[in-house]
């Protein structure tokens, strides 16, 4: 082979005549004896040059004058040969003169490209259909995905093409390597008539891919809404589920992505089991995770339950819990609004954001004390703000929360010596489990704690009276400090079982506010909870 024409940024004297369709230079130049398979930088031979510019009579020259019949066959770098290029150009006349020397139809590039997939790709109807005509396999692949002409047009909304290929036998439900089929494929991408046309052929309305996605799914997430219309009208199933934990709805897609006026076309549709099914995933996970409100809240409007089951997939014990995950705090009014009920783990998240303002909220609104399995991760939670603990402890106790649950030796090392004396005037120093003791004589040691002279006694018959009061009036009760402030006693003596006296002696501001009087308590509604505390928090901060 002659490569001394062959240059990196141009073709052969023979390439450039054949690509400017030139036939009589191009006759010149082969009886003056230059090579016709002088190939350049990309692999290119003059019979690509000819095929790619639609040059049919410079064809026939070249093959006339081919030194061999695999010359037609002759490839590109990609796998390319002229019957490739002739059909991604448009030539029909290229093509019938490949064809007459001996081309195959269903020749495949290195991508596995077929000359059919080529001219569907470049909408090429004509060639489409004459290669179909001469026998060019109609389930021909573009790539090793599996992905075929019918794919391609549904893709980009070739509906003529999509006619032809159907006509000619085309499998309306052919699945690539992924499962997805051409219908999926005008759904994903929003291709509405190439969708029409699918549905009208029958095609499968609830095909799922491989990993169980359907074309309601699909289409719900992107925000095709005219398709998801389509498919609902035609009988999708909007209850099937589309992953394989068997949780994931279409609903599930258009409220995570914030399609509103798609969930409110599915929220009718969809199986209210979703909604706290055990193994289940409520859609107003999917709508805070997503951060849109307007979906939160339609949802909520429409009954689903902001109380959703226990989420794993998310992590998350509540919705509450994937605001404070996400950190979507303007979200809480929302879920107040509808009722939501505030757990104890809820004040931990509040600990861990370091919203006090918001802790302290939860509390006046009725959030329940953390316990049971609540209580390592509210712990955990408290102990990183421990140095702020005016700004929450207070409230804790006061709500009646057991101070004897702080008393585990990774705590008590961890706080400081005002912390320890703070907590222990909330229980009966003189009582403490042997454990406990030995935990606050071990930080003595190491820390040199001085510990209020009174705890070296037996507390005053006052401040037991005052622990069993307390006890006896219970959590529920004392997150208002009007209940002890109803009793039939002198001033003085609500004074005490608020505990203002230790809360002077460790200038901690009365904290009958933060526990809520009534009406008079509550924030303002001019401004929602969440602007409410946010400015609060930044001004604890600041102070």
């Amino acid at each position: 082979m002659d490569f001394t024409e062959a240059y990196s940024d141009r073709c052969s004297a023979v390439g450039l005549a054949a690509r400017e369709g030139n036939v009589e230079i191009l006759r010149k130049l082969i009886n003056q004896g230059y090579s016709i398979d002088v190939p350049d930088n990309r692999r290119w031979v003059p019979i690509h040059e000819a095929a790619a510019h639609n040059s049919s009579e410079c064809l026939k020259l070249l093959i006339d004058a081919a030194p061999s019949d695999d010359y037609i066959h002759s490839r590109t770098f990609e796998g390319l040969c002229a019957l490739h290029l002739s059909a991604r150009h448009g030539s029909v006349e290229c093509l019938h003169v490949l064809l007459e020397a001996g081309a195959d139809l269903n020749n495949v590039t290195t991508e596995a490209t077929t000359p059919l997939f080529l001219a569907v790709e470049n909408k090429h109807t004509e060639v489409v259909k004459f290669l179909l005509q001469h026998g060019a396999n109609v389930e021909g692949p573009h790539c090793w995905s599996g992905w075929n002409s019918l794919h391609q047009a549904a893709f980009q909304g070739s509906t003529e093409i999509m006619k032809v290929l159907l006509e000619k036998g085309a499998s309306k439900n052919y699945r690539d390597d992924f499962g997805i089929t051409p219908l999926f494929v005008a759904a994903q991408y929003g291709q509405l008539e190439s969708l029409r046309l699918l549905v009208s052929h029958g095609a499968d309305i609830n095909c799922q891919a491989k990993d169980k996605a359907t074309p309601l799914l699909i289409a719900a997430q992107e925000g095709h809404l005219e398709c998801v219309k389509l498919l609902l009208t035609a009988g999708a199933d909007p209850n099937l589920y589309c992953n394989e934990d068997n949780w994931q709805l279409p609903i599930h897609a258009a409220a995570e992505m914030g399609h509103a006026k798609i969930l409110e076309l599915l929220i009718p549709v969809t199986d209210r089991l979703c909604d706290k099914g055990k193994g289940k995933v409520s859609p107003v996970y999917s709508a805070v995770y997503g951060g849109d409100e307007e979906c939160l809240e339609m949802l909520l409007k429409q009954g689903f339950s902001p109380d959703a089951q226990e989420c794993l997939d998310f992590d998350c014990r509540s919705p509450m819990c994937m605001i404070f995950q996400k950190e979507y705090f303007q979200f809480i009014d929302v879920l107040l609004k509808y009722g939501i009920t505030l757990r104890g783990i809820n004040l931990g998240h509040c600990l861990c954001h370091k919203k006090f303002a918001l802790f302290q909220h939860f509390l006046k609104l009725g959030c329940s004390l953390p316990s049971g399995d609540e209580l390592p991760d509210f712990i955990h939670y408290s102990h990183t703000v421990q140095k702020e603990y005016k700004e929450w402890l207070p409230s804790l106790l006061l709500a009646g929360f057991n101070p004897m649950n702080f008393m585990c030796k990774l705590w008590i090392f961890s706080a400081s010596e005002n912390v320890l004396n703070f907590i222990l005037e909330f229980m009966n120093w003189s009582r403490l489990p042997p454990a406990v003791e030995q935990h606050l004589s071990q930080y003595k040691e190491k820390f040199t704690w001085t510990p209020k002279s009174h705890f070296a006694f037996i507390p005053s018959l006052s401040h037991l009276c005052r622990l069993e009061i307390r006890s006896l009036v219970r959590s529920e009760r004392l997150r208002s400090a009007c209940v002890i402030r109803e009793l039939p006693l002198p001033a003085c003596l609500q004074d005490y079982l608020l505990y203002l006296d230790v809360l002077q002696v460790h200038a901690i501001p009365d904290s009958e506010d933060s526990l809520g009087q009534g009406e008079e308590g509550a924030p303002s509604t001019s401004h929602s909870v969440a602007e409410d505390t946010e400015r609060r928090d930044t001004s604890n901060t600041s102070a």
